[in-house]
């Protein structure tokens, strides 16, 4: 009876070896406060007295521990400070936790002792470098009056073909590239060559946003360059550029300024230039006109060219070699076209005025030799109507053509004037001699200041 009470009353007591597994999963929740062997807290404080005063701004921050309880009061210039005495005092062994009392000042004159201390620090550091700016400073001066000095020695370029505008452009060059060698010099005396790796890198962003801003005026740019180079046309020479014509004024790094037969000043693109098509009159003095004649298909042709030429033989101006042709061009229904063609040395006869007077030439000999230049011919079909006698015997005396005599003035061989013409020159030569438009053609300079004199 005893046992089987025995074995109830241990059926009924509670399972502790269920229940400690429990406690001991809520203890390890919870960090523990090692006790043993922690310092004292005058230790702690001592502690943290001796990193404060180490540190410039944390001097006058007081301290107190108790039961490892740590607790900072006072002032502090900013708060990173303040945040830094908190951070070093957590980090403190034995330390169980902070209470952060510090504050930072409000009157204005606090505020303003880390700017002045830091500017008195700047201002120290600046007295101490003095010597080594002076010397930096030095150095680019110096390498910038040697690359301007280098700058104004064109001649060794000029003497190797290059134009004014290739000259100009070689020696800014020289002068960018010498005082960039003093710049560097300065910089490695300061110690702040990594600053020429961030300048490059923001030179070259802005280098490429402008590149694409002045897109067109860079193209312009360097077609003046290669026009400069090149050489194509000089001051007076007529060209034609596309449809635009005129004779050269002067050469710009942007445009090219041409004076049209009317007088006034044409610009063009230097770009433009160099994509298109040009013509220059002017570079060989001996030019060919020509014009077209339509004869009636009944005429000899043979005698018609032999006329046409005899008459341009007579005519002054025209050259004798290469001497005047005559083509039969084409053949018409009621004409025969005829193509004139002669030769003007320009240096000495004007191309329009000769070009004009040759056509009045061969039009009067045509006309005294009876070779007829018709009108295009139209054929009318007229219905058969009844006539009266007293017309009828009318007819043809009113269809009859009758010869018109050609005065002999007409056809003689006056003397005009066909001298060159100076007019757009004059006017070239003084656009020049009054603008101070910059000139990048040989001889620009120099023709402007002869005329001034």
């Amino acid at each position: 009876m005893k046992a089987l009470l025995l074995a109830l009353l241990v059926c009924c007591l509670p399972d502790n070896s269920m229940a400690m597994p429990a406690q001991g999963e809520s203890d390890s929740q919870t960090a523990a406060i090692q006790v043993i062997n922690a310092p004292q807290d005058e230790a702690i404080a001592a502690r943290f007295r001796a990193i404060s005063a180490a540190i410039a701004g944390m001097e006058t921050v007081e301290v107190s521990v108790q039961a490892g309880v740590l607790t900072l009061k006072g002032e502090v210039n900013t708060a990173q400070l303040k945040t830094a005495a908190a951070d070093i005092a957590n980090r403190l062994q034995g330390v169980v936790h902070v209470q952060n009392q510090l504050q930072e000042p409000v009157a204005l004159r606090s505020r303003l002792a880390p700017a002045v201390d830091k500017f008195g620090e700047m201002l120290t550091n600046a007295v101490q470098m003095l010597p080594l700016l002076l010397l930096a400073l030095l150095s680019i001066v110096l390498f910038w009056l040697a690359g301007s000095w280098l700058s104004q020695r064109g001649a060794l370029l000029r003497r190797l073909g290059l134009s004014e505008l290739a000259t100009n452009l070689g020696m800014r060059f020289v002068r960018l590239i010498i005082t960039s060698i003093g710049i560097l010099i300065a910089l490695e005396l300061l110690d702040a060559t990594a600053l020429v790796s961030a300048v490059l890198g923001v030179a070259g962003v802005i280098g490429i946003a402008l590149g694409f801003a002045f897109r067109n005026i860079v193209e312009n740019y360097l077609a003046g360059v290669l026009l400069s180079t090149r050489n194509p046309f000089a001051i007076g020479d007529f060209i034609q550029v596309d449809s635009m014509s005129g004779s050269v004024v002067r050469l710009t790094s942007r445009d090219t300024v041409l004076m049209t037969l009317d007088g006034n000043h044409l610009r063009i693109p230097n770009s433009q230039i160099i994509t298109s098509p040009m013509t220059n009159f002017s570079r060989n003095p001996l030019r060919r006109f020509e014009f077209s004649v339509g004869v009636s298909v009944d005429l000899d042709l043979v005698v018609v060219r032999q006329l046409a030429i005899a008459t341009l033989q007579q005519m002054t101006g025209i050259l004798a070699d290469p001497r005047p042709r005559v083509l039969v061009q084409e053949l018409g229904d009621s004409t025969v076209t005829v193509r004139v063609l002669a030769w003007v040395d320009q240096r000495d006869t004007d191309f329009l005025k000769a070009r004009s007077e040759a056509i009045r030439l061969v039009k009067a000999a045509f006309d005294k030799a009876g070779i007829e230049m018709p009108e295009p011919i139209y054929r009318i079909h007229m219905a058969e109507m009844p006539v009266a006698a007293d017309h009828a015997a009318a007819t043809p005396a009113a269809t009859a053509l009758t010869a018109i005599d050609v005065p002999a003035s007409a056809t003689s061989i006056a003397t005009v004037d066909v001298s060159a013409d100076t007019t757009i020159e004059q006017q070239v030569q003084d656009d020049l001699q009054h603008s101070e438009e910059e000139n990048l053609l040989p001889g620009g300079k120099a023709a402007a200041k002869t005329t001034k004199s």
